[in-house]
């Protein structure tokens, strides 16, 4: 029995100001986000912005950065909440981690081994920048170099 090739993700990156709008990302899930949190934000507006990528379709979230342990357990609360505490679909079920003692490089290279979730080919991966600027080309620089 041979080896499947893993799947190149297609990666975006996704720019975001603390507590600004939310666009639509319909067109990049299922995927695997990686929340990179420069900055802090409100507690309301991580609430806001977990249930956003909850009912987005995100299946994996790895949160990195600033309170990266709240963004972990907020999407987790959020899931729950989403099916009233019941049975969540395997289809819809979100797998989260946050990675406090860990670089950014070495998020970004876990992610990339992320290749499946279930059944479900992770085929593209969302770099979700929050921080008070852009910074799309050092993100992506470092994403192709983990």
């Amino acid at each position: 029995m041979g080896v499947e090739p893993k799947t190149l993700a297609t990666v975006h990156y996704l720019h975001l100001l603390p507590g600004g709008q939310l666009p639509l990302v319909s067109n990049f899930l299922p995927s695997r986000v990686v929340v990179i949190a420069e900055v802090d934000v409100a507690p309301a507006w991580r609430a806001l912005a977990s249930s956003w990528l909850v009912r987005s379709g995100c299946l994996c979230m790895l949160a990195w950065g600033e309170r990266c342990d709240l963004w972990d357990d907020v999407v987790d609360w959020t899931l729950l909440e989403e099916f009233k505490f019941g049975d969540i679909p395997e289809d819809r079920f979100v797998m989260t981690s946050w990675h406090e003692n860990q670089t950014l490089d070495e998020v970004f290279a876990y992610c990339k081994q992320l290749v499946l979730f279930d059944s479900v080919p992770l085929a593209q991966t969302v770099l979700l920048h929050i921080a008070r600027q852009p910074a799309e080309q050092r993100i992506m620089d470092a994403y192709v170099q983990a």
